[in-house]
């Protein structure tokens, strides 16, 4: 199973870093999508590309490289749309607007939300539960 996280304004957050870091102990495959520009795109952005941030709490939470996404400032969902992450964790209702209105299969669950936690849990549940044994 694998689940995708927002990083500005959600895996920023202690909470969030903490609920990522249960998931990889839980054997849940992490990723991250993020809207921020990749370094073969930096010229595109209007400031300097700092990306120190993000590679350090990916560091410290143990995900590979290789499973961070930059999207270049496109919308979330047409990154998404084609993938099988159970869900996506953001904290912009634009991005889950577009989403819906797009009908993005991978279900967006926002911060924003005091029971995000359990949404996403909810999301595990029902996809363990149709899983073959």
């Amino acid at each position: 199973m694998k689940v995708s996280f927002d990083f500005d304004g959600t895996l920023q957050q202690e909470e969030v870093q903490e609920y990522a870091k249960e998931l990889i102990s839980r054997g849940i495959d992490v990723w991250v999508v993020t809207t921020r520009y990749d370094e073969n795109h930096e010229h595109l952005c209007s400031s300097d590309l700092d990306t120190s941030d993000l590679w350090e709490v990916v560091d410290k939470l143990g995900i590979p490289k290789h499973k961070v996404r930059f999207t270049c400032m496109q919308w979330k969902w047409e990154y998404l749309k084609n993938t099988k992450f159970v869900w996506h964790l953001d904290d912009n209702h634009e991005e889950s607007r577009y989403s819906r209105q797009n009908n993005c299969k991978v279900p967006m669950v926002m911060t924003y939300l005091k029971d995000w936690r359990q949404k996403c849990e909810d999301l595990l549940n029902g996809e363990i539960k149709n899983m073959p044994h």
